[in-house]
């Protein structure tokens, strides 16, 4: 471990804090959606508690590739600062909105800086972290913040909840102070100031009348043509089933466990912070391990390891489960096995794509998976009241099997054995698009 830098245990832990600040608020939202969308609304309305939901991750699809493309030409730390004060400010004002409109735009707005975490951070700690052969593991890592976030959350809802939901959201202005640690130990890594180096000259070249080449194109442009569209829609897919499983789970766990323990009374509130504690503790180990199991067996076997397990969980879980004990034994599992293939896309997905590309291609990939389930809590809230008489656990359970189409995106992609497999800058031939520097006509 000598051979780690100080920067890049600063990158690890200024990235992980972050997302795990993302899953501290992400987390407290759901706990408290039900109730806040009860007090605006004058009554309960499982619709309206996901509609919430779904605003919020269409905010952070359209924040991650607009930052996204951001974080690509200007660098990486502004575009992170930038969204870590966007979405703690955002979550605190939810304590003074005083209808569901307001509620459901402020949430809208945090969810647009909460999306910098994720593909900022990966490619972040992918770049800082290239010369080492514990990068693999460092994303993991990184990944395990969302969790630990989550179980932060659970603790501050169990001791706070019973005052309220607002005194809960309240909590969201604590990712502000992480700014400080990030503007005083965190600079820019050495390949992304290569890209823009590169890009400079590049400039130069076509003002001098250079043919412009192919990576020459805006960094969408680049993702959605051949050949590199193949590897962004697959990368797409994967995440798409991921999501769907991820945003059943978190979404309607805490409203499975009320309907178990009750509806009413403190013990639910305690009931429903241990279970999603229980829950994030094995999400927690599913997104450390990952990297190192990756490592022994290879990212794509990884990736069937951890969907194996998550659609197996869910499948017992939410259908069969009656009782607050078995609840409490199964959601470690679903969380190691769900949370896991997540932690796989921000350690595989950097080693698809090269710098000059990678965190818009972090982004896009996972914001159109976003757009793509941003929905999933909206319509389980509709199937549960619509097919099974109101019953969230089995609603859950469809939305969430979803992830079995993550083995589709699969199987278009390429092992990586944990190496980039495009490392260059824009100027180098074959560039990010993985075919030589052509010319192209026309601007």
């Amino acid at each position: 471990m000598s051979t780690i830098s100080r920067y890049q245990w600063s990158v690890l832990i200024a990235t992980t804090l972050g997302w795990a600040l993302d899953g501290f608020d992400y987390s407290l939202f759901t706990q408290v959606a039900g109730p806040a969308t009860t007090e605006l609304l004058g009554r309960p309305s499982t619709f309206h508690s996901g509609l919430a939901v779904t605003v919020f991750l269409t905010g952070w699809a359209v924040g991650a590739i607009f930052f996204g493309v951001v974080a690509d030409y200007v660098g990486r730390v502004r575009v992170l600062i930038t969204g870590v004060l966007l979405f703690s400010v955002f979550t605190a004002l939810s304590v003074v909105v005083v209808n569901y409109a307001e509620f459901v735009t402020f949430r809208f707005i945090a969810g647009i800086g909460s999306a910098v975490e994720l593909p900022i951070g990966a490619a972040l700690v992918a770049e800082a972290w290239a010369s080492s052969k514990h990068r693999g593991k460092a994303s993991g890592v990184m990944m395990s913040g969302l969790a630990l976030g989550a179980l932060v959350a659970a603790l501050v809802y169990n001791f706070v909840g019973h005052f309220g939901w607002r005194w809960t959201m309240a909590f969201g202005l604590v990712p502000a102070l992480l700014v400080l640690f990030i503007r005083r130990n965190v600079h820019e890594p050495e390949s992304m100031a290569e890209v823009k180096a590169a890009r400079a000259r590049r400039k130069a070249e076509r003002a001098a009348g250079s043919a412009k080449l192919s990576s020459d194109r805006f960094v969408l442009v680049q993702l959605f043509t051949a050949p590199m569209a193949r590897t962004t829609l697959a990368c797409t897919v994967i995440c798409v089933g991921a999501l769907f499983a991820f945003w059943g789970v978190t979404t309607w766990t805490p409203q499975s466990i009320r309907a178990v323990v009750g509806s009413t009374g403190h013990d639910v509130v305690t009931a429903v912070a241990w279970g999603t504690a229980m829950l994030n503790i094995g999400g927690a180990i599913g997104y450390a391990s990952w990297g190192f199991i990756a490592d022994k067996i290879g990212r794509k076997n990884a990736f069937v390891l951890s969907l194996a397990i998550g659609l197996t969980a869910v499948g017992v879980l939410y259908p069969l489960a009656d009782t607050f004990a078995m609840y409490m034994w199964l959601l470690p599992v679903v969380g190691f096995g769900v949370f896991g293939v997540l932690s796989g896309t921000a350690v595989y997905f950097p080693e698809l794509f090269g710098p000059s590309v990678r965190a818009s291609a972090m982004a896009v990939t996972n914001s159109i998976g976003r757009l793509c389930t941003a929905a999933g809590p909206l319509v389980a809230g509709a199937i549960a009241t619509g097919w099974f008489d109101g019953d969230i656990a089995m609603a859950a359970t469809v939305i969430s099997a979803l992830m079995v189409i993550a083995f589709i995106g699969l199987a278009f992609l390429p092992e990586t054995h944990g190496r980039f497999l495009h490392s260059e800058v824009v100027d180098e031939a074959a560039a990010d698009t993985e075919e030589p520097a052509t010319p192209l006509r026309g601007r």
